[in-house]
């Protein structure tokens, strides 16, 4: 299944977790209100990865489904506030975002003042 499992990159990179030295860091849920929304997640999944992994500043970035089919793990680290920034304004403005725009997120962001 697209995302169902974490992938070795972030430990390849050797991504710092430390978000005091400037990095951005995001984890939470994507949370979906049923199964429509979780294969809408599915479809645009694997191109919302390839693109955002290639993003300048993108350290790591993990989605996979958790065992409740509806909630997704979400996890992303930047190198910098910039590079977030520039993730969130693309994303917006991508399929994935119009996709999933009304899905609920619950997200925690750390080394952004």
């Amino acid at each position: 299944m697209l995302g169902s499992a974490r992938t070795k990159r972030s430990r390849d990179m050797g991504a710092k977790t430390d978000a005091s030295a400037g990095q951005v860091r995001l984890t939470g849920r994507l949370i979906c209100g049923s199964e429509r929304d979780a294969e809408l997640v599915q479809e645009h999944l694997s191109e919302h990865i390839r693109l955002t992994r290639a993003e300048p500043g993108c350290l790591s970035f993990d989605v996979f489904q958790t065992d409740d089919p509806l909630i997704w793990q979400v996890e992303e680290c930047f190198l910098d506030k910039e590079a977030f920034e520039f993730h969130r304004h693309r994303t917006r403005a991508s399929s994935w975002g119009t996709a999933t725009a009304g899905l609920q997120r619950a997200y925690e962001i750390s080394g952004v003042a």
